[in-house]
Protein backbone atom coordinates (compact mmCIF):
# COMPACT_ATOMS: atom_id res chain seq x y z
CA UNK A 1 0.00 0.00 0.00
CA UNK A 2 2.86 2.33 0.89
CA UNK A 3 4.59 1.58 -2.39
CA UNK A 4 1.36 2.22 -4.14
CA UNK A 5 1.04 5.55 -2.39
CA UNK A 6 4.63 6.45 -3.22
CA UNK A 7 4.10 5.35 -6.76
CA UNK A 8 0.90 7.32 -6.94
CA UNK A 9 2.61 10.32 -5.41
CA UNK A 10 5.49 9.90 -7.83
CA UNK A 11 3.13 9.92 -10.79
CA UNK A 12 1.47 13.08 -9.52
CA UNK A 13 4.80 14.79 -9.02
CA UNK A 14 5.95 13.73 -12.47
CA UNK A 15 2.74 15.06 -14.04
CA UNK A 16 3.23 18.30 -12.18
CA UNK A 17 6.80 18.60 -13.48
CA UNK A 18 5.61 17.89 -17.00
CA UNK A 19 2.92 20.52 -16.62
CA UNK A 20 5.47 23.05 -15.39
CA UNK A 21 7.70 22.15 -18.31
CA UNK A 22 4.88 22.76 -20.78
CA UNK A 23 4.06 26.04 -19.06
CA UNK A 24 7.70 27.15 -19.34
CA UNK A 25 7.69 26.15 -23.00
CA UNK A 26 4.58 28.23 -23.58
CA UNK A 27 6.17 31.16 -21.74
CA UNK A 28 9.29 30.75 -23.89
CA UNK A 29 7.19 30.83 -27.05
CA UNK A 30 5.29 33.80 -25.72
CA UNK A 31 8.48 35.68 -24.91
CA UNK A 32 9.76 34.74 -28.35
CA UNK A 33 6.68 36.32 -29.86
CA UNK A 34 7.06 39.42 -27.76
CA UNK A 35 10.73 39.79 -28.66
CA UNK A 36 9.83 39.51 -32.33
CA UNK A 37 11.54 36.20 -33.18
CA UNK A 38 9.64 33.92 -35.60
CA UNK A 39 10.30 30.59 -37.31
CA UNK A 40 9.16 28.96 -40.52
CA UNK A 41 10.21 25.86 -42.46
CA UNK A 42 11.70 26.09 -45.94
CA UNK A 43 11.48 23.14 -48.35
CA UNK A 44 9.52 21.43 -45.54
CA UNK A 45 12.86 20.72 -43.85
CA UNK A 46 15.13 23.71 -43.10
CA UNK A 47 14.16 25.79 -40.13
CA UNK A 48 14.49 29.52 -40.86
CA UNK A 49 14.16 32.39 -38.43
CA UNK A 50 13.45 36.08 -38.84
CA UNK A 51 13.21 38.92 -36.37
CA UNK A 52 11.07 42.01 -36.19
CA UNK A 53 12.21 44.90 -34.07
CA UNK A 54 9.71 47.31 -32.58
CA UNK A 55 9.22 50.14 -35.05
CA UNK A 56 10.05 53.58 -33.75
CA UNK A 57 7.75 56.50 -34.56
CA UNK A 58 8.68 57.80 -38.04
CA UNK A 59 9.65 61.40 -38.70
CA UNK A 60 6.12 62.39 -39.81
CA UNK A 61 4.70 61.25 -36.48
CA UNK A 62 7.45 62.99 -34.50
CA UNK A 63 6.80 66.17 -36.48
CA UNK A 64 3.04 66.06 -35.80
CA UNK A 65 3.69 65.37 -32.11
CA UNK A 66 6.04 68.36 -31.84
CA UNK A 67 3.64 70.61 -33.76
CA UNK A 68 0.79 70.09 -31.30
CA UNK A 69 2.77 70.04 -28.03
CA UNK A 70 4.65 72.78 -26.20
CA UNK A 71 8.21 73.42 -27.35
CA UNK A 72 10.57 70.97 -25.69
CA UNK A 73 7.73 68.99 -24.12
CA UNK A 74 7.84 65.19 -24.17
CA UNK A 75 4.14 64.68 -23.40
CA UNK A 76 0.86 65.59 -25.08
CA UNK A 77 -2.10 66.72 -22.97
CA UNK A 78 -5.76 65.94 -23.61
CA UNK A 79 -6.40 69.44 -24.95
CA UNK A 80 -3.44 69.14 -27.34
CA UNK A 81 -4.69 65.75 -28.54
CA UNK A 82 -8.16 67.22 -29.08
CA UNK A 83 -6.63 70.03 -31.14
CA UNK A 84 -4.60 67.52 -33.20
CA UNK A 85 -7.75 65.51 -33.96
CA UNK A 86 -9.76 68.61 -34.80
CA UNK A 87 -7.16 70.42 -36.94
CA UNK A 88 -4.98 67.67 -38.42
CA UNK A 89 -7.52 64.82 -38.61
CA UNK A 90 -10.46 67.14 -39.47
CA UNK A 91 -12.56 65.57 -36.71
CA UNK A 92 -14.03 68.89 -35.65
CA UNK A 93 -16.65 67.33 -33.38
CA UNK A 94 -14.01 65.85 -31.03
CA UNK A 95 -14.61 66.93 -27.42
CA UNK A 96 -12.11 67.27 -24.59
CA UNK A 97 -13.78 64.30 -22.87
CA UNK A 98 -13.17 62.19 -25.99
CA UNK A 99 -9.45 63.03 -25.92
CA UNK A 100 -9.24 62.28 -22.19
CA UNK A 101 -10.87 58.89 -22.74
CA UNK A 102 -8.38 58.05 -25.53
CA UNK A 103 -5.42 58.93 -23.30
CA UNK A 104 -6.74 56.78 -20.46
CA UNK A 105 -7.17 53.77 -22.76
CA UNK A 106 -3.73 54.13 -24.39
CA UNK A 107 -1.91 54.55 -21.06
CA UNK A 108 -3.74 51.59 -19.56
CA UNK A 109 -2.95 49.33 -22.55
CA UNK A 110 0.72 50.24 -22.90
CA UNK A 111 1.77 50.75 -19.32
CA UNK A 112 -0.77 48.61 -17.44
CA UNK A 113 -1.32 51.28 -14.84
CA UNK A 114 -4.49 52.83 -13.52
CA UNK A 115 -6.16 55.51 -15.54
CA UNK A 116 -5.58 57.99 -12.73
CA UNK A 117 -1.78 57.67 -12.82
CA UNK A 118 -1.04 59.83 -15.90
CA UNK A 119 -3.16 61.97 -18.19
CA UNK A 120 -0.70 62.58 -21.03
CA UNK A 121 0.85 60.70 -23.97
CA UNK A 122 4.52 60.40 -24.84
CA UNK A 123 5.47 60.09 -28.50
CA UNK A 124 5.38 56.26 -28.41
CA UNK A 125 1.89 56.37 -26.88
CA UNK A 126 0.87 58.86 -29.55
CA UNK A 127 2.18 56.50 -32.27
CA UNK A 128 0.25 53.62 -30.70
CA UNK A 129 -2.91 55.73 -30.81
CA UNK A 130 -2.43 56.49 -34.50
CA UNK A 131 -2.09 52.77 -35.30
CA UNK A 132 -5.04 51.74 -33.13
CA UNK A 133 -7.98 50.57 -35.22
CA UNK A 134 -10.58 51.14 -32.51
CA UNK A 135 -9.26 54.50 -31.24
CA UNK A 136 -8.20 55.99 -34.59
CA UNK A 137 -9.83 53.77 -37.20
CA UNK A 138 -10.13 54.73 -40.88
CA UNK A 139 -13.91 54.99 -40.53
CA UNK A 140 -15.39 57.47 -38.08
CA UNK A 141 -18.12 56.23 -35.79
CA UNK A 142 -19.94 59.58 -35.62
CA UNK A 143 -22.27 61.13 -38.19
CA UNK A 144 -20.23 63.94 -39.74
CA UNK A 145 -21.85 64.68 -43.11
CA UNK A 146 -24.23 67.59 -43.58
CA UNK A 147 -27.66 66.00 -43.07
CA UNK A 148 -29.73 69.07 -43.98
CA UNK A 149 -29.75 68.60 -47.78
CA UNK A 150 -32.71 67.02 -49.64
CA UNK A 151 -32.93 63.20 -49.65
CA UNK A 152 -31.98 63.19 -53.33
CA UNK A 153 -28.47 64.37 -52.37
CA UNK A 154 -27.65 61.15 -50.50
CA UNK A 155 -26.81 57.55 -51.28
CA UNK A 156 -29.20 55.46 -49.17
CA UNK A 157 -28.56 51.94 -47.82
CA UNK A 158 -31.19 49.96 -49.75
CA UNK A 159 -32.40 46.36 -49.59
CA UNK A 160 -34.05 44.31 -52.34
CA UNK A 161 -36.81 41.81 -51.51
CA UNK A 162 -35.94 42.41 -47.88
CA UNK A 163 -38.18 39.60 -46.60
CA UNK A 164 -36.35 36.71 -48.34
CA UNK A 165 -34.14 34.40 -46.28
CA UNK A 166 -32.34 32.87 -49.27
CA UNK A 167 -32.77 32.45 -53.02
CA UNK A 168 -35.39 34.23 -55.11
CA UNK A 169 -37.38 31.13 -56.08
CA UNK A 170 -38.00 28.81 -53.14
CA UNK A 171 -36.70 30.31 -49.89
CA UNK A 172 -38.87 31.26 -46.92
CA UNK A 173 -40.26 34.74 -46.46
CA UNK A 174 -39.80 36.05 -42.94
CA UNK A 175 -39.51 39.17 -40.82
CA UNK A 176 -36.07 37.96 -39.60
CA UNK A 177 -34.02 39.27 -42.60
CA UNK A 178 -35.88 42.59 -42.27
CA UNK A 179 -34.82 42.82 -38.62
CA UNK A 180 -31.20 41.92 -39.48
CA UNK A 181 -31.10 44.52 -42.25
CA UNK A 182 -32.37 47.27 -39.93
CA UNK A 183 -29.90 46.24 -37.23
CA UNK A 184 -27.10 46.58 -39.81
CA UNK A 185 -28.21 50.10 -40.76
CA UNK A 186 -30.26 49.47 -43.93
CA UNK A 187 -32.71 52.36 -44.42
CA UNK A 188 -34.86 51.15 -47.35
CA UNK A 189 -36.96 48.00 -46.90
CA UNK A 190 -38.82 46.46 -49.84
CA UNK A 191 -42.06 44.49 -49.40
CA UNK A 192 -44.03 42.76 -52.17
CA UNK A 193 -47.74 42.77 -51.31
CA UNK A 194 -50.06 40.06 -52.66
CA UNK A 195 -53.73 39.33 -51.95
CA UNK A 196 -54.94 36.12 -50.28
CA UNK A 197 -58.73 36.33 -50.00
CA UNK A 198 -59.15 39.07 -47.39
CA UNK A 199 -55.55 38.97 -46.19
CA UNK A 200 -52.37 40.74 -47.30
CA UNK A 201 -49.28 38.58 -47.65
CA UNK A 202 -45.64 39.42 -48.34
CA UNK A 203 -43.90 37.08 -50.79
CA UNK A 204 -41.99 36.96 -54.06
CA UNK A 205 -44.86 36.58 -56.50
CA UNK A 206 -45.22 33.67 -58.92
CA UNK A 207 -42.50 31.65 -57.17
CA UNK A 208 -42.41 28.88 -54.55
CA UNK A 209 -41.44 31.23 -51.71
CA UNK A 210 -43.51 30.79 -48.54
CA UNK A 211 -45.36 33.95 -47.41
CA UNK A 212 -45.22 36.04 -44.25
CA UNK A 213 -48.03 38.32 -43.10
CA UNK A 214 -47.87 42.03 -43.91
CA UNK A 215 -48.74 43.08 -40.36
CA UNK A 216 -45.89 40.94 -38.99
CA UNK A 217 -43.42 42.77 -41.24
CA UNK A 218 -44.82 46.17 -40.24
CA UNK A 219 -44.59 45.35 -36.53
CA UNK A 220 -40.95 44.26 -36.89
CA UNK A 221 -40.08 47.42 -38.82
CA UNK A 222 -41.64 49.56 -36.10
CA UNK A 223 -39.68 47.77 -33.38
CA UNK A 224 -36.27 47.77 -35.09
CA UNK A 225 -36.40 50.81 -37.41
CA UNK A 226 -34.12 53.01 -35.32
CA UNK A 227 -31.95 50.61 -33.32
CA UNK A 228 -28.86 51.44 -35.42
CA UNK A 229 -29.67 54.88 -36.84
CA UNK A 230 -32.10 57.72 -36.08
CA UNK A 231 -32.43 58.67 -39.75
CA UNK A 232 -35.60 57.89 -41.74
CA UNK A 233 -36.67 54.45 -42.89
CA UNK A 234 -38.33 54.20 -46.31
CA UNK A 235 -40.65 51.28 -47.09
CA UNK A 236 -40.98 50.60 -50.82
CA UNK A 237 -44.13 48.63 -51.61
CA UNK A 238 -44.52 46.52 -54.74
CA UNK A 239 -48.30 46.59 -54.70
CA UNK A 240 -50.38 43.82 -56.33
CA UNK A 241 -53.49 44.45 -54.22
CA UNK A 242 -57.11 45.07 -55.07
CA UNK A 243 -58.52 48.51 -54.18
CA UNK A 244 -60.29 46.98 -51.17
CA UNK A 245 -57.03 45.56 -49.83
CA UNK A 246 -55.20 48.81 -50.55
CA UNK A 247 -57.62 50.50 -48.16
CA UNK A 248 -56.94 47.74 -45.61
CA UNK A 249 -53.17 48.16 -46.07
CA UNK A 250 -53.54 51.90 -45.40
CA UNK A 251 -55.32 51.15 -42.10
CA UNK A 252 -52.59 48.68 -41.08
CA UNK A 253 -49.83 51.17 -41.85
CA UNK A 254 -51.42 54.10 -40.00
CA UNK A 255 -52.41 52.02 -36.97
CA UNK A 256 -48.96 50.39 -36.70
CA UNK A 257 -46.72 53.44 -37.14
CA UNK A 258 -49.06 56.16 -35.82
CA UNK A 259 -47.02 59.37 -35.27
CA UNK A 260 -43.84 57.78 -36.68
CA UNK A 261 -45.38 57.91 -40.16
CA UNK A 262 -44.50 60.92 -42.30
CA UNK A 263 -46.63 62.03 -45.23
CA UNK A 264 -46.98 65.56 -46.61
CA UNK A 265 -50.26 67.39 -47.16
CA UNK A 266 -49.52 67.78 -50.87
CA UNK A 267 -47.16 66.35 -53.49
CA UNK A 268 -43.53 67.29 -52.83
CA UNK A 269 -41.64 69.67 -55.08
CA UNK A 270 -38.43 68.93 -53.15
CA UNK A 271 -37.62 66.07 -50.82
CA UNK A 272 -37.14 66.88 -47.12
CA UNK A 273 -33.75 66.34 -45.46
CA UNK A 274 -32.70 63.30 -43.40
CA UNK A 275 -32.20 65.64 -40.42
CA UNK A 276 -35.81 66.85 -40.55
CA UNK A 277 -37.06 63.25 -40.85
CA UNK A 278 -35.31 61.70 -37.86
CA UNK A 279 -37.27 58.79 -36.35
CA UNK A 280 -39.85 58.95 -39.16
CA UNK A 281 -41.05 56.26 -41.56
CA UNK A 282 -42.07 56.96 -45.16
CA UNK A 283 -43.94 54.98 -47.81
CA UNK A 284 -42.84 54.82 -51.44
CA UNK A 285 -44.98 53.08 -54.05
CA UNK A 286 -47.08 53.66 -57.15
CA UNK A 287 -50.30 55.61 -56.59
CA UNK A 288 -53.52 53.52 -56.94
CA UNK A 289 -54.57 52.89 -60.51
CA UNK A 290 -56.95 55.37 -62.06
CA UNK A 291 -59.78 52.86 -61.85
CA UNK A 292 -61.85 55.40 -59.90
CA UNK A 293 -62.12 57.59 -63.00
CA UNK A 294 -63.46 54.62 -64.95
CA UNK A 295 -65.95 53.81 -62.19
CA UNK A 296 -67.04 57.46 -62.07
CA UNK A 297 -67.57 57.45 -65.83
CA UNK A 298 -69.62 54.25 -65.64
CA UNK A 299 -71.69 55.72 -62.83
CA UNK A 300 -72.47 58.89 -64.82
CA UNK A 301 -73.51 56.81 -67.82
CA UNK A 302 -75.82 54.73 -65.61
CA UNK A 303 -77.46 57.90 -64.28
CA UNK A 304 -78.46 58.95 -67.80
CA UNK A 305 -80.30 55.66 -68.48
CA UNK A 306 -83.80 54.93 -67.06
CA UNK A 307 -84.05 52.53 -64.08
CA UNK A 308 -86.91 50.71 -62.39
CA UNK A 309 -87.31 50.74 -58.60
CA UNK A 310 -85.29 47.56 -57.98
CA UNK A 311 -82.46 48.82 -60.17
CA UNK A 312 -82.51 52.15 -58.34
CA UNK A 313 -82.12 50.57 -54.89
CA UNK A 314 -79.30 48.36 -56.16
CA UNK A 315 -77.64 51.38 -57.74
CA UNK A 316 -77.87 53.31 -54.45
CA UNK A 317 -76.07 50.48 -52.66
CA UNK A 318 -73.36 50.44 -55.35
CA UNK A 319 -72.92 54.19 -54.96
CA UNK A 320 -72.42 53.79 -51.21
CA UNK A 321 -69.88 51.01 -51.78
CA UNK A 322 -68.11 53.12 -54.38
CA UNK A 323 -67.87 56.13 -52.06
CA UNK A 324 -66.52 53.94 -49.26
CA UNK A 325 -63.97 52.38 -51.61
CA UNK A 326 -63.03 55.79 -52.97
CA UNK A 327 -62.35 57.06 -49.44
CA UNK A 328 -60.24 53.99 -48.61
CA UNK A 329 -58.08 54.27 -51.72
CA UNK A 330 -57.75 58.00 -51.20
CA UNK A 331 -56.38 57.25 -47.72
CA UNK A 332 -53.87 54.80 -49.21
CA UNK A 333 -52.72 57.36 -51.79
CA UNK A 334 -52.36 60.02 -49.10
CA UNK A 335 -49.75 57.91 -47.27
CA UNK A 336 -47.37 57.87 -50.26
CA UNK A 337 -44.52 60.32 -49.71
CA UNK A 338 -42.21 59.20 -52.53
CA UNK A 339 -44.30 58.58 -55.65
CA UNK A 340 -43.09 55.83 -57.95
CA UNK A 341 -44.35 54.61 -61.29
CA UNK A 342 -43.46 53.51 -64.78
CA UNK A 343 -43.10 56.31 -67.32
CA UNK A 344 -45.85 56.59 -69.92
CA UNK A 345 -43.29 57.05 -72.68
CA UNK A 346 -39.77 55.72 -73.06
CA UNK A 347 -37.21 55.73 -70.26
CA UNK A 348 -35.11 58.21 -72.20
CA UNK A 349 -38.05 60.61 -72.31
CA UNK A 350 -38.79 60.09 -68.62
CA UNK A 351 -35.22 61.02 -67.66
CA UNK A 352 -35.42 64.29 -69.59
CA UNK A 353 -38.94 65.20 -68.49
CA UNK A 354 -39.07 68.10 -66.04
CA UNK A 355 -42.00 68.14 -63.60
CA UNK A 356 -42.85 70.21 -60.54
CA UNK A 357 -43.33 67.13 -58.35
CA UNK A 358 -40.34 65.00 -57.40
CA UNK A 359 -40.65 61.25 -57.94
CA UNK A 360 -38.91 57.88 -57.92
CA UNK A 361 -37.95 55.87 -61.00
CA UNK A 362 -36.83 52.23 -60.88
CA UNK A 363 -34.41 50.62 -63.35
CA UNK A 364 -32.95 47.13 -63.46
CA UNK A 365 -29.16 46.87 -63.46
CA UNK A 366 -29.33 45.93 -67.16
CA UNK A 367 -31.50 48.95 -68.02
CA UNK A 368 -29.12 51.26 -66.17
CA UNK A 369 -26.05 49.91 -67.98
CA UNK A 370 -27.78 50.31 -71.33
CA UNK A 371 -28.97 53.87 -70.63
CA UNK A 372 -25.67 54.91 -69.06
CA UNK A 373 -23.90 54.25 -72.34
CA UNK A 374 -25.82 56.93 -74.21
CA UNK A 375 -27.70 59.02 -71.62
CA UNK A 376 -25.34 59.28 -68.66
CA UNK A 377 -25.74 63.05 -68.36
CA UNK A 378 -29.54 62.75 -68.32
CA UNK A 379 -29.37 60.19 -65.49
CA UNK A 380 -27.14 62.46 -63.40
CA UNK A 381 -29.44 65.41 -64.06
CA UNK A 382 -32.52 63.35 -63.10
CA UNK A 383 -30.98 62.24 -59.79
CA UNK A 384 -30.24 65.79 -58.68
CA UNK A 385 -33.92 66.32 -57.77
CA UNK A 386 -35.52 62.90 -58.10
CA UNK A 387 -34.72 59.46 -56.71
CA UNK A 388 -33.42 56.62 -58.88
CA UNK A 389 -33.69 53.06 -57.62
CA UNK A 390 -31.62 50.30 -59.25
CA UNK A 391 -32.48 46.65 -58.63
CA UNK A 392 -30.89 43.27 -59.56
CA UNK A 393 -31.86 41.71 -62.88
CA UNK A 394 -34.47 38.96 -62.75
CA UNK A 395 -32.06 36.12 -63.52
CA UNK A 396 -30.19 36.49 -60.21
CA UNK A 397 -32.09 33.52 -58.76
CA UNK A 398 -29.39 32.80 -56.16
CA UNK A 399 -29.71 36.31 -54.65
CA UNK A 400 -26.35 37.39 -56.06
CA UNK A 401 -25.59 41.07 -56.59
CA UNK A 402 -24.09 43.42 -59.18
CA UNK A 403 -21.49 46.20 -59.22
CA UNK A 404 -22.93 49.12 -57.23
CA UNK A 405 -20.38 51.65 -58.52
CA UNK A 406 -22.19 52.17 -61.84
CA UNK A 407 -25.32 53.30 -60.03
CA UNK A 408 -23.42 55.49 -57.57
CA UNK A 409 -21.36 57.27 -60.24
CA UNK A 410 -24.62 58.24 -61.98
CA UNK A 411 -26.15 59.55 -58.75
CA UNK A 412 -28.57 56.66 -58.08
CA UNK A 413 -29.64 57.01 -54.44
CA UNK A 414 -31.20 53.57 -53.96
CA UNK A 415 -28.88 50.86 -55.28
CA UNK A 416 -30.95 47.90 -54.05
CA UNK A 417 -29.07 44.78 -52.95
CA UNK A 418 -29.95 41.27 -51.79
CA UNK A 419 -28.66 41.61 -48.22
CA UNK A 420 -28.90 37.84 -47.68
CA UNK A 421 -26.40 37.29 -50.51
CA UNK A 422 -22.63 36.95 -50.41
CA UNK A 423 -19.59 38.20 -52.29
CA UNK A 424 -17.38 41.17 -53.13
CA UNK A 425 -20.20 43.39 -54.39
CA UNK A 426 -22.08 43.03 -51.11
CA UNK A 427 -18.88 43.65 -49.12
CA UNK A 428 -18.35 46.83 -51.12
CA UNK A 429 -21.91 47.88 -50.30
CA UNK A 430 -21.38 47.21 -46.58
CA UNK A 431 -18.09 49.13 -46.68
CA UNK A 432 -19.71 52.12 -48.40
CA UNK A 433 -22.35 52.47 -45.71
CA UNK A 434 -19.98 52.12 -42.79
CA UNK A 435 -19.14 55.72 -43.69
CA UNK A 436 -20.81 58.66 -41.92
CA UNK A 437 -21.13 56.75 -38.67
CA UNK A 438 -22.98 53.87 -40.33
CA UNK A 439 -26.22 55.87 -40.27
CA UNK A 440 -27.39 54.55 -43.67
CA UNK A 441 -27.06 57.90 -45.48
CA UNK A 442 -23.87 59.00 -47.29
CA UNK A 443 -23.87 62.41 -48.93
CA UNK A 444 -23.04 62.45 -52.64
CA UNK A 445 -19.84 64.12 -53.84
CA UNK A 446 -20.53 67.67 -54.97
CA UNK A 447 -19.76 66.80 -58.61
CA UNK A 448 -23.12 64.98 -58.71
CA UNK A 449 -25.14 67.93 -57.37
CA UNK A 450 -23.60 70.85 -59.28
CA UNK A 451 -25.52 73.23 -61.52
CA UNK A 452 -26.33 72.36 -65.13
CA UNK A 453 -23.32 74.14 -66.65
CA UNK A 454 -20.96 72.15 -64.39
CA UNK A 455 -22.82 68.84 -64.68
CA UNK A 456 -20.67 65.75 -64.21
CA UNK A 457 -20.36 63.53 -67.28
CA UNK A 458 -19.63 59.91 -66.21
CA UNK A 459 -18.37 59.11 -69.73
CA UNK A 460 -15.73 61.84 -69.73
CA UNK A 461 -12.18 60.51 -69.93
CA UNK A 462 -10.30 63.74 -69.16
CA UNK A 463 -11.53 65.09 -65.85
CA UNK A 464 -9.82 67.73 -63.70
CA UNK A 465 -8.01 66.32 -60.67
CA UNK A 466 -10.28 66.79 -57.65
CA UNK A 467 -7.99 65.30 -55.02
CA UNK A 468 -4.61 63.62 -54.94
CA UNK A 469 -4.50 60.64 -52.60
CA UNK A 470 -1.17 59.63 -51.09
CA UNK A 471 -0.87 56.51 -48.95
CA UNK A 472 2.19 55.80 -46.82
CA UNK A 473 2.30 52.49 -44.96
CA UNK A 474 4.38 52.66 -41.80
CA UNK A 475 3.84 49.11 -40.62
CA UNK A 476 1.40 46.25 -40.54
CA UNK A 477 0.68 44.82 -37.13
CA UNK A 478 -0.97 41.64 -35.88
CA UNK A 479 -0.28 39.31 -38.82
CA UNK A 480 2.66 37.64 -37.07
CA UNK A 481 0.61 36.64 -34.02
CA UNK A 482 -1.01 33.87 -36.06
CA UNK A 483 2.12 33.08 -38.05
CA UNK A 484 2.41 29.40 -37.12
CA UNK A 485 -1.14 28.76 -38.38
CA UNK A 486 -0.52 30.35 -41.77
CA UNK A 487 -0.06 27.98 -44.71
CA UNK A 488 2.87 28.85 -46.97
CA UNK A 489 4.26 27.24 -50.08
CA UNK A 490 6.28 24.27 -48.79
CA UNK A 491 9.21 25.04 -51.14
CA UNK A 492 9.70 28.77 -50.69
CA UNK A 493 9.82 31.27 -47.85
CA UNK A 494 6.81 33.51 -47.20
CA UNK A 495 6.54 36.79 -49.08
CA UNK A 496 6.18 39.87 -46.89
CA UNK A 497 4.39 42.58 -48.82
CA UNK A 498 1.28 44.73 -48.67
CA UNK A 499 -1.47 44.44 -51.24
CA UNK A 500 -3.84 47.37 -51.74
CA UNK A 501 -6.80 47.93 -54.02
CA UNK A 502 -8.58 51.21 -54.64
CA UNK A 503 -12.19 51.14 -55.85
CA UNK A 504 -12.94 53.97 -58.25
CA UNK A 505 -15.39 54.87 -60.95
CA UNK A 506 -15.09 52.58 -64.01
CA UNK A 507 -14.05 54.11 -67.33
Amino acid sequence: MKKSKKSQKGVTSNDKNKGMGKEKEREKKSSSLESGSYNYKMFSFFNRKFKINEVEPPSDVNKAFSLFTDEGSTHMTAEQLRRFMSVHQCEVSTRLEDAQNIIEQVVNRRHHITKFARHTLNVEDFFHFLLSDDLNGPIRTQVHHDMSAPLSHYFIYTGHNSYLTGNQLSSDCSEVPIIKALQNGVRVIELDLWPSKDEILVLHGRTLTTPVSFIQCLTSIKEYAFVSSPYPVIITLEDHLTPELQAKAADMITQTFETMLYYPESDLTEFPSPESLKYRIMISTKPPKEYLEVRSKDASEDESSPKDDSDASESDQEDEDFKSLQAGVSGYKRLITIHAGKPKGSLKTALKEVTDQVRRLSLSEHQLEKLAGSHGLDIVRFTQRNILRVYPKGTRFTSSNYKPTIGWMHGAQMVAFNMQGYGKSLWLMHGMFRANGGCGYVIKPDILTRSADELFDPKATLLPVQKTLKVKIYMGDGWRLDFKHTHFDAYSPPDFYTKMKLKRKPR
